[in-house]
């Protein structure tokens, strides 16, 4: 898979904003004390040199001696110095909680900082990349990272805090000769917000919300439909579906994740179908999108998608308390280099996924249905969500009961189909799903070996089915009735909600509307 420009200029951007994150706070402390200590190395010598100058009696050699002693041993060293010689002196100079005492600390806690951000950054990448090995590496990679760099970032905060308000003391006290109790005030308030921040979101658990609008489809209600999907199933040699949901969003979908649907929550492999799709694809190319959903839990996907799921949810939430926690922002970049490092290896494992999954379909059905299928489901999606679009452009209050969002894409699609921005949208277009990055269609269609010509998709589109599955779902219009009642009520309302924004208001009624 070929990254984007866009992409790496991304990952560039982000990279750097985590070497700011990781050294820029250590590194001014090391430079400062490095410098401070210099300066008070250069200044105590010469103070020395001009007592032992004036001492009487003395001899010029032992004078010499002497000074030389304390170039060679200035304060900043003879700290760090067991020699005996010393003892006396070290002890002078050195005592516990003083300013040479914290300088000192200060350096030796700057430079060890330094190392570990280089040893961390260095271990994001090194996983970043173990995450375009194979499926068993990426889970590896993620729950390694994950815990990594939640519990160093956190580590990280605690430590550069701590530079930081010393740094709010030192920086004015040694350039300036004063300090800012208030700066001091403010800096430490921040870090410990931070800090507090970063522990809670750690053991903070994601309560998630794996819901789809959507109504069981039982047995009983479409026999000859869960024998075919059991029978696919059987020559995947995979275990079907314990579920099948229906529902009007444009697309198919499997899933072995918890499911809530209706408030009950549905456990083990699911089928979402869509109903408007199934009416618009004959019953071969249903069961071309059948044979790939199948594909996915054949192979596996499902089931690493349902682990790493709830893992990647928790990664996120704590990413986005670190951007959120106001000083805690400070080591949010790392988080995101490696999040960005690991979405590319899990899009580039998932188009690999769904080329897989279409030529089993291919193979188990025809490649021509699966193109069939991929050019009906991307024109639905692409026109709904065009007429949606429009709708929620319009300035005007909308009647949830006059919508008549289904009418409008039923009606509307074969004039779609027969226009100059149909083609012209679908060379670009792509296969919605709520879970997976999908490949664009016109490479899916290669993959399975299919050349069709852009001029055959619209009447691809027009051509009614024979026979489609809906026709088996005894129960399919009154839950595409239901369905879309409720959609087209909240379409109603988040539109309403969305009118006092734009409003003036200019009108009584508009008036009243924003109030």
């Amino acid at each position: 898979m070929n990254i984007s420009s866009a992409l790496r200029l991304g990952l560039a951007k982000v990279f750097g904003y985590s070497l700011l994150s990781l050294f820029l706070i250590p590194l001014a402390a090391f430079l400062f004390t490095g410098y401070a200590q210099r300066d008070e190395d250069t200044q105590f010598v010469a103070r020395v040199s001009q007592r032992i100058d004036a001492e009487k009696g003395m001899p010029a050699a032992e004078k010499q001696a002497r000074k030389d002693f304390y170039r060679a041993n200035p304060p900043s060293r003879v700290c760090t110095n067991p020699s005996p010689e010393v003892q006396e002196y070290r002890e002078a100079v050195c005592e516990q909680y003083g300013e040479l005492w914290q300088f000192n600390l200060v350096r030796k806690a700057s430079a060890w900082t330094l190392a570990a951000g280089v040893l961390l950054l260095a271990s994001v990448l090194g996983l970043g990349a173990l995450a375009f090995v194979d499926r068993k590496m990426q889970y590896t990679s993620f729950v390694t990272g994950w815990h990594l760099t939640t519990w160093s970032s956190a580590a990280s905060l605690i430590v550069q805090g701590a530079l930081a308000v010393w740094l709010s003391f030192w920086l004015t006290a040694f350039f300036f000769h004063k300090y800012s109790p208030k700066l001091i005030i403010f800096v430490g308030i921040a870090v410990a917000i931070g800090v507090f921040m970063a522990i809670k979101s750690i053991f903070t658990r994601v309560r998630l919300n794996n819901g789809v609008d959507g109504e069981l489809v039982a047995e009983a209600d479409a026999p000859l439909l869960w024998k075919r999907i059991r029978h696919m199933a059987e020559r995947l040699k995979t275990e079907p579906p314990r579920h099948i949901v229906a529902g009007i969003d444009a697309n198919f979908f499997v899933t072995e994740a918890p499911l809530t649907v209706g408030g009950k929550t549905l456990t083990g492999r699911t089928l979402f179908v869509s109903i408007p799709l199934l009416r618009l694809l004959d019953q071969s190319e249903a069961d071309a999108v059948f044979g790939h959903e199948l594909a996915h839990l054949r192979g596996g996907d499902t089931k690493s998608s349902a682990l790493l799921g709830p893992k990647i949810s928790q990664y996120d939430h704590y990413r986005h308390a670190m951007r959120t926690g106001g000083l805690s922002a400070v080591v949010s970049p790392l988080l995101d280099l490696y999040r960005m490092i690991f979405e590319v290896a899990l899009a580039r494992e998932s188009r690999e996924r769904e080329f897989k999954a279409d030529r089993i379909a291919a193979k188990l059905i025809s490649p021509d249905a699966i193109a069939r299928s991929l050019v009906k489901i991307a024109a639905y999606a692409q026109y709904r969500a065009k007429i949606e679009h429009e709708l929620f452009g319009q300035n005007r209050r909308h009647e949830s009961a006059a919508l008549g969002i289904a009418g409008y894409v039923a009606q509307g699609l074969p004039p779609y189909a027969a226009s100059a921005d149909f083609l012209a949208e679908m060379k670009t277009a792509n296969v919605p799903h709520p879970f997976d990055s999908h490949p664009a269609m016109t490479e899916r269609m290669r993959a399975v070996g299919v050349n069709l010509p852009e001029s055959a998709y619209g009447a691809i589109v027009v051509r009614p089915p024979a026979a489609t599955w809906v026709q088996q779902i005894l129960t399919a219009d009154a839950i595409e009735q239901r369905m879309w009642g409720a959609y087209e009520e909240a379409f109603a309302a988040d539109h309403e909600r969305s009118l006092a924004y734009r409003y003036e208001p200019a009108t009584d009624e508009e008036r009243a509307l924003v109030l």
